[in-house]
């Protein structure tokens, strides 16, 4: 195992020895070989993610409402009245941005996991900003998709401040190569996003147990706020975690792809959305290179083309094990 993670700058001919996979080689060798631009739209759109999701009775969260005009703005808070926690979001968002959490309600206040409360006027406001584009790919207009609020496992709640945490899934060809938990954080304001201060907990596919934390790219133990520890924690639905994630590669047809997922305390596992251009932190997550598990996974999809899901799982969790990586604790 290299410990790329001890030095904040490597050449990238050390970078290519490691295994680590930068943006560009993540384009080149993996995305666009495999993702189809005719197929972004079913994971670039929530609303249309969610809609093939339906169609094969994935387990996804409730949607309340879509917002699809001024006209819809104005009638938010009496639409959701009977709504006491939600979740708002672009529905062609990405990386976390314009997601709004709301806790809980005091009177005519929305309150936000952090306290932060909020007027109507304002929770109108981020409407607004979500149909004009704020947040979306591209700034075009959006839609603003309103949802059932993930209510966080018992044991999920001990290493997340204040809000859900989520589990990211690397896929390549229908195969998980690597597994991670984001971890919010008092500076996250509840968001589970590494680059708002999100813990990043790497998770080994064998077991679904978590083996190495960053925060900031700096290893770490304990989380900064609860002072909970993070190492050891077993995720819980792990096997169903596994065959969720690898139902969104056949349900989307990507062949390199993101699944995000939350583990809801009486639904179980849900599937939050798919991403066809997954970010490369997970790497640092798991203290491993993606080139590792990428490339076996290349050799094993060309002599084994038509392996089952089952059969697909079966491969990474035996040859992607903690137990054949020496994955060092904090």
């Amino acid at each position: 195992m290299h410990q790329w993670w001890h030095r904040w700058f490597r050449t990238p001919k050390e970078l290519r020895a490691m295994g680590v996979v930068g943006i560009n080689m993540r384009n080149a060798r993996f995305l666009l070989p495999n993702n189809p631009r005719k197929l972004y739209q079913r994971v670039d759109n929530k609303l249309c993610t969610k809609a093939l999701a339906e169609e094969r009775g994935l387990q996804i969260p409730k949607t309340y409402l879509v917002v699809k005009s001024p006209h819809d703005v104005r009638l938010i808070e009496k639409q959701l009245a009977e709504y006491d926690s939600f979740v708002m979001k672009p529905a062609r968002g990405s990386g976390g941005k314009g997601v709004l959490v709301i806790d809980h309600r005091d009177g005519d206040v929305y309150v936000k996991p952090s306290g932060v409360r909020l007027s109507g006027e304002e929770l109108r406001h981020h409407a607004d900003n979500i149909l004009a584009g704020l947040y979306s790919l591209g700034g075009n207009r959006d839609q603003a998709l309103i949802e059932y609020r993930v209510t966080p496992a018992m044991v999920r709640t001990v290493i997340s401040f204040q809000g859900a945490p989520d589990i990211r899934i690397v896929m390549l060809h229908g195969y998980p190569v690597m597994a991670m938990l984001r971890a919010a954080t008092k500076e996250s304001d509840g968001r589970a996003n590494l680059h708002q201060g999100a813990i990043g907990i790497g998770i080994d596919l064998a077991t679904g147990r978590s083996v190495r934390a960053v925060h900031h790219g700096n290893m770490v133990s304990i989380h900064p706020d609860l002072k909970s520890p993070l190492i050891g924690l077993q995720m819980p639905f792990w096997d169903q975690i596994m065959e969720l994630a690898v139902s969104c590669h056949e349900m989307t047809e990507l062949g390199y792809l993101g699944v995000d997922l939350m583990i809801d305390e009486k639904i179980g596992p849900l599937m939050i959305e798919v991403n066809a251009r997954p970010g490369l932190a997970i790497q640092m997550a798991n203290g491993v290179g993606l080139m590792n598990r990428l490339e076996p996974v290349v050799s094993r999809h060309m002599s084994h083309p038509n392996e089952s899901r089952s059969e697909r799982i079966a491969f990474s969790q035996k040859m992607f094990s903690a137990k054949n990586e020496s994955v060092p604790a904090p």
